[in-house]
């Protein structure tokens, strides 16, 4: 089932890398246009490095954001999505292995939580993968956000115990 969100005015589909979204803040009736191309230019990038550094934090080498960048820029999947209103306030990078989908980066800043910009970034998402054949949807986060465990709970996400194991590959980390 294909979810909708609360704010989406319109969703513009583009053979594009990140895709397009309307939302309507309060007190705007014409709403906050969104990402509508790839990412145009440094300006832009520079917005999504700052967000991700500022919602996540982690300066780990393999998860430096200008490298998570150009990397899913170059998989030209159309998994990418930004959120604008007058500078990038949210992303959210999807994949897609032919089976399962996967949600990394989902991150919205300090100043347009509380809005349901993460919700609607996460149905867009979701629609995304869902028509592309989906049958469930895979997303990590820390051990310990509880925060962040109870959005994706409000969202039909639950917690699955597994054991998360990783390898990292240095030489594809340049």
């Amino acid at each position: 089932m294909v979810r909708g969100s609360r704010n989406a005015k319109a969703i513009v589909e583009t053979n594009l890398i990140c895709q397009s979204l309307k939302f309507r803040n309060k007190g705007n009736e014409n709403g906050d246009t969104l990402f509508d191309n790839a990412i145009r230019g440094s300006r832009h990038r520079m917005q999504v490095i700052d967000l991700w550094d500022s919602v996540f934090g982690d300066n780990t080498a393999h998860n430096e954001p200008a490298l998570s960048i150009d990397k899913k820029m170059r998989e030209a999947d159309g998994l990418f999505y930004v959120a604008e209103s007058d500078v990038v306030i949210g992303t959210v990078m999807c994949g897609y292995d032919g089976h399962r989908g996967w949600i990394y980066s989902l991150a919205v800043s300090n100043a347009y939580r509380q809005q349901g910009i993460g919700s609607d970034l996460m149905a867009h998402a979701e629609n995304a993968l869902i028509r592309r054949g989906c049958v469930k949807i895979n997303l990590q986060i820390l051990e310990g956000k509880k925060q962040v465990e109870k959005f994706y709970k409000k969202l039909g996400y639950d917690t699955e115990l597994r054991i998360n194991m990783g390898k990292r590959i240095p030489e594809n980390i340049i």
